[in-house]
């Protein structure tokens, strides 16, 4: 493909970058993400890479824009609420950027549909906000094969790593089950800064990108790696930023050299109850 005039002047600060260039650019515009919720960090990571020139976008969320939303997931406004939140994700990426194809999905993303709403995308985002689904993201992953980003947050903190099956460790080689009943809290209990959702899910649309343009830590091209094998900790409260580094789990039920979990499952989770003092 050959870039239009057009192209050339919005992506030219990418262009410019000796990192990217405009054979870099051509690799945006010709790649696949599927970013799994449109939420707090689905919607941060589908802004920036809708602006990056993604050529294909998918987006899965079964749920409906509601006025709480809107605090911190930035893809959806006001006259959004009620709609589903797919839809209103598209209709934001579709006014910033007509060169990217939007593929929605109105389900939840489950064990039985999962593989197959995978296919042939290059990279995949964990925008979740709940164990179970980002136990089953990592697991389907895993088996297809495909590189992804994970990231959490809840009150003031968040986390995120990159996982490139069969060279790094996976989320369960970190997090091998998940935790019990009343241990973790969902943001809908807890609460969440707004814009701790913004930080993380830029730090995932930067690495969404870094993978497209061919960064990994085999190759260290540029200098710039991947955040595979390590974990990136944040704190809004202290604005500090910490690293765990890890290895690859040679026990690992899903990812190690005698895997115990061969097929997808849907998880579930008791919801933590929060006692709060008087």
């Amino acid at each position: 493909m050959e870039l239009t005039q057009e192209q050339i002047v919005r992506y030219s600060r990418h262009i410019m970058l000796k990192e990217v260039g405009g054979e870099g650019q051509k690799k945006i515009l010709q790649s696949k993400v599927l970013i799994i919720g449109a939420g707090g960090l689905g919607a941060p990571v589908a802004l920036y890479l809708a602006a990056a020139g993604v050529g294909t976008l998918g987006i899965v969320d079964a749920d409906v824009v509601d006025l709480t939303n809107l605090q911190r997931q930035v893809i959806h406004a006001t006259p959004d609420v009620g709609k589903p939140k797919v839809q209103s994700a598209q209709e934001t990426i579709n006014q910033i950027n007509p060169d990217v194809k939007v593929i929605t999905y109105q389900t939840l993303f489950k064990a039985e549909n999962a593989l197959a709403i995978l296919g042939d995308y290059d990279f995949v985002v964990d925008g979740t906000d709940n164990f179970p689904a980002k136990f089953l993201i990592n697991d389907a992953c895993v088996m297809a094969n495909k590189p992804f980003s994970h990231g959490g947050i809840l009150r003031f903190d968040g986390q995120t790593m990159t996982v490139l099956p069969g060279k790094s460790a996976c989320y369960r080689c970190v997090f091998n089950e998940m935790p019990p009943a009343g241990v973790v809290p969902t943001c809908s209990q807890a609460g969440v800064l707004g814009a701790v959702a913004g930080i993380l899910g830029t730090i995932q649309a930067a690495e969404t990108l870094k993978y497209i343009l061919g960064y990994d830590d085999a190759g260290n091209r540029h200098a710039c790696s991947l955040l595979t094998d390590r974990l990136l900790i944040m704190n809004a409260k202290s604005m500090q930023f910490r690293e765990v580094r890890f290895k690859k789990n040679p026990d690992c039920p899903v990812c190690g050299a005698h895997p115990s979990i061969n097929r997808l499952a849907d998880y579930e989770q008791k919801a933590c109850e929060l006692k709060r003092e008087a």
